[in-house]
């Protein structure tokens, strides 16, 4: 296409050297046009009439059939009319709004004129209004580069690039742009800071300082506040970033927003998962209070996780990761569901037993039921008396804590 585009200036040069060459008649027939270069004595005539047809099916590839028709043979203009005529239906499709029937007409006009950017232009067009930009992008990229300055192309297809949460490639195109135009500036800043924020962010994480890319991602969120994919984005790897930095309760909060925002992102899924095992692990911290919704909700949380790991595999049936976290998340949820004495007393596995003796007491006083009056405080002192109680007797008791021991391990 580069070369009979820039063979065109060429093509018209020479015919305009001989003024007083035919043009191709509709009227001559290929039997006269024969009989014609036959007499002829001077090669410069087939020579002529040769170049007057490339360049008429330059012009006709071009989308310029009115330019082409002097150029033209009869085959040739038939399909100069053809063209016009879809051309025309076109136009009057997209007028009326009927996107669909747009389309269908310029495929057989760009089948007739690939090398017409308009016609490539008004297809990208209709399929950005009908919620397709990845084929916009399709007819775009190759009409911004068949016209010498096509700067509006360009800046469309920059800004769809982005839209998709593309940065990377906007940017790219954002540098063949004249930065001197103002549209072109302001989006070419706008795409630049934020590209740099997000990579910045993900380095950070490399680095191991999660913090850093948290504040880097909320910063993203406020520089591109419309485009729903960078907030998606920025959530999903917040989210990522308070597992890590193993703040559980925060990272569900995240990780649940983010969840709601993108249902099927199998990272999300993994992420909420490690979040609820991380709460089981700092329930323990707060059983030694005698509060009895951290000893129930240990369960709970671990049912939370197998589900997410196994949704997420649903999403993700190849990651390793998240099919060792699902079987990670089981073991634990089965460990979880046995009575956990060691939380009741809310002493570590490795206490010895006058650790465990000296938890008991302090527990045993705490909630004995003289200490309560009504009967509804009592009936509860006394359902966690029995446990403490229970805990102690089984903690220690060497053989009945060994097998405790044994089944923690596994």
């Amino acid at each position: 296409m580069g070369r009979s585009k820039s063979a065109l200036p060429d093509l018209t040069r020479a015919i305009e050297l001989k003024p007083d060459f035919l043009p191709v008649s509709p009227t001559l027939t290929q039997t006269k046009l024969l009989k014609m270069l036959l007499l002829s004595s001077s090669h410069t005539i087939p020579l002529l009439f040769q170049a007057r047809l490339q360049r008429g099916n330059i012009l006709l590839k071009q989308g310029n059939s009115q330019e082409a028709r002097e150029d033209l043979n009869m085959e040739q203009l038939m399909r100069a009319s053809e063209l016009e005529d879809l051309q025309e239906e076109a136009q009057a499709a997209y007028h009326q709004g009927d996107y669909s029937g747009t389309i269908n007409a310029l495929e057989k006009v760009i089948e007739i004129s690939p090398w017409d950017p308009k016609s490539r232009e008004l297809r990208a067009d209709c399929y950005i209004r009908m919620g397709d930009p990845q084929k916009a992008i399709q007819d775009l990229t190759p009409a911004a580069r068949l016209s010498n300055d096509n700067r509006a192309a360009f800046l469309k297809l920059s800004l769809l690039h982005y839209s998709l949460g593309e940065h990377h490639e906007s940017l790219k195109e954002c540098l063949k742009l004249d930065q001197d135009d103002k549209d072109c500036f302001i989006h070419y800043k706008q795409v630049k800071k934020l590209s740099k924020l997000l990579d910045s962010a993900e380095e950070s994480i490399q680095q191991g300082r999660h913090q850093e890319a948290i504040e880097k991602f909320e910063s993203a969120m406020t520089t591109e506040p419309n485009i729903q994919f960078y907030t998606n984005l920025a959530k999903e790897r917040i989210c990522f970033c308070l597992v890590k930095l193993q703040l559980a309760t925060e990272a569900i909060d995240v990780c649940s927003e983010a969840h709601q925002r993108e249902p099927r992102n199998a990272n999300i899924l993994r992420d909420r998962a490690e979040a609820y095992i991380l709460n089981q692990d700092y329930e323990k911290d707060y059983s030694f209070i005698g509060c009895t919704l951290f000893p129930q909700m240990y369960p709970f949380f671990g049912t939370l996780a197998v589900e997410d790991y196994q949704e997420a595999r649903e999403f993700d049936s190849d990651s390793n990761t998240i099919r060792e976290g699902l079987e990670r998340a089981q073991k634990m949820l089965k460990i979880s569901r046995k009575r956990d004495y060691y939380k009741i007393l809310g002493v570590s596995r490795n206490a010895n037993k006058q650790e465990i003796i000296k938890a008991y007491r302090k527990l045993a006083q705490q909630w004995h039921p003289d200490n309560f009056q009504s009967e509804a405080d009592k009936k509860e002192a006394e359902k966690k008396f029995i446990d403490i109680a229970s805990a102690k007797e089984v903690l220690t008791d060497p053989g009945q804590e060994l097998v405790l021991r044994t089944e923690h391990l596994w």
